[in-house]
């Protein structure tokens, strides 16, 4: 599974969900399910605004995290 670690960049960078959202022009809903790991796709238009916003790269928000045995996606 692909973990979302958004929520630390933010806060490695100081900033919170809205001033994200106004920063790469996406709404505070569309980020917040990114952020809380319930998107199932994200548009490298998307990925390149927000790493653009935060000056990271993609491998510093997105994680591959192999499923646990006997665990549920």
């Amino acid at each position: 599974m692909i973990v979302v670690n958004l929520d630390v960049m933010m806060a490695k960078r100081k900033m919170s969900l809205s001033q994200l959202s106004e920063r790469v022009d996406i709404t505070l809903a569309n980020l917040s399910v990114l952020k809380n790991n319930k998107a199932k796709a994200v548009r490298f238009s998307t990925l390149e605004a927000v790493c653009a916003a935060l000056d990271c790269q993609p491998g510093d928000i997105l994680e591959y995290a192999p499923d646990k045995p006997g665990g549920t996606e």
